[in-house]
C-alpha cells in the first residue's frame, strides 16, 4: 500500500510539474520541432531543469542500499543497443511527432476533455494491447 500511494503521488508531481511548464500543450511541442520555422526552445529548457534534478537525486540515491519501500533496486542488466529499442524510439518519436503527445503530458492533458488527448491515449493503449498480444507470438519475439 505504501508503495501504491508513494507512486500516486510522485505521478502527481510529475503532472503538476507537466502542466506548469506548458508541456502538456501540443503547440510547445510543435514548436520545438520546428527548428526551421519558428522553433521554441521551452522543451530544451524544462528538459535541462529535468536532468539537473535527477542528477542531484542520482547523487544521493546511488550511495544507498536499497529502496526506501523496497528491498532492492531493479535496474535491467541490458546494457547493448537493439533492433527493438531503436524500433521502439522510432516508433515513439514518430508518434510524438504526429500526434504532439507523448504518453506523460497525454495522461496529463485528458483533464482538459479535449479529445485529442484522449484520441491518443485510446490509441496508445491499444497499441500496448498489439504489442502484448504480438509479442506472444512468433511473429514478434523481443530479445
Amino acid at each position: 500500500m505504501k508503495k501504491a500511494f508513494a507512486a500516486l503521488v510522485v505521478g502527481f508531481i510529475f503532472a503538476i510539474g507537466l502542466g506548469l511548464s506548458g508541456m502538456t500543450q501540443v503547440t510547445k511541442v510543435f514548436g520545438f520541432l520546428d527548428v526551421f520555422g519558428h522553433w521554441d526552445p521551452a522543451l530544451m529548457f524544462v528538459m535541462g531543469g529535468a536532468i539537473m534534478v535527477h542528477a542531484v537525486g542520482y547523487h544521493f540515491v546511488r550511495r544507498m542500499n536499497a529502496p526506501v519501500l523496497d528491498t532492492q533496486f531493479h535496474v535491467s542488466k541490458k546494457r547493448g543497443i537493439s533492433a527493438s529499442l531503436v524500433s521502439g524510439a522510432f516508433i515513439f518519436g514518430v508518434g510524438w511527432g504526429l500526434a504532439g503527445f507523448c504518453p506523460g503530458p497525454a495522461i496529463v492533458s485528458l483533464v482538459t476533455l479535449d479529445e485529442r488527448p484522449w484520441m491518443f491515449v485510446v490509441c496508445m493503449l491499444i497499441g500496448m494491447r498489439l504489442f502484448t498480444l504480438l509479442s506472444r507470438t512468433r511473429i514478434y519475439s523481443p530479445p
